[in-house]
């Protein structure tokens, strides 16, 4: 395995703490980063994938699909959806900033 070095600038407060981490894993210091990073990445990866898959899908094909499912059992506790489910959610404005305030045009 290929390794790269990069000298890594950490708050004493959290180097302290990932120092800690380590011996009560009983890892190398630099094993508990490798592991953190790893685990960030993946988790930044699903992310993304979820988005992709998500604005691929057909919230139509999916409202028949569920209509068809579970007819001959009725529902159980639990089985409830939240209030307003089924609604188109609000997409953000882009021509808003994140404070609320519209951009001036160019």
């Amino acid at each position: 395995m290929r390794t790269s070095n990069f000298a890594l600038r950490l708050q004493n407060s959290l180097m302290k703490e990932a120092r800690r981490a380590a011996l009560k894993e009983g890892v190398a210091l630099n094993q508990l980063i490798n592991v953190a990073v790893a685990e960030k990445l993946s988790a930044l990866r699903a992310e993304m994938r979820f988005r992709e898959m998500a604005s691929r899908a057909d919230r139509q094909k999916t409202l028949e699909v569920l209509a068809r499912m579970g007819n001959d059992e009725p529902p159980v506790p639990g089985d409830e959806l939240p209030r307003g489910w089924n609604k188109p959610k609000k997409r953000a404005s882009l021509n808003k900033r994140a404070n609320g305030k519209k951009r001036k045009a160019a």
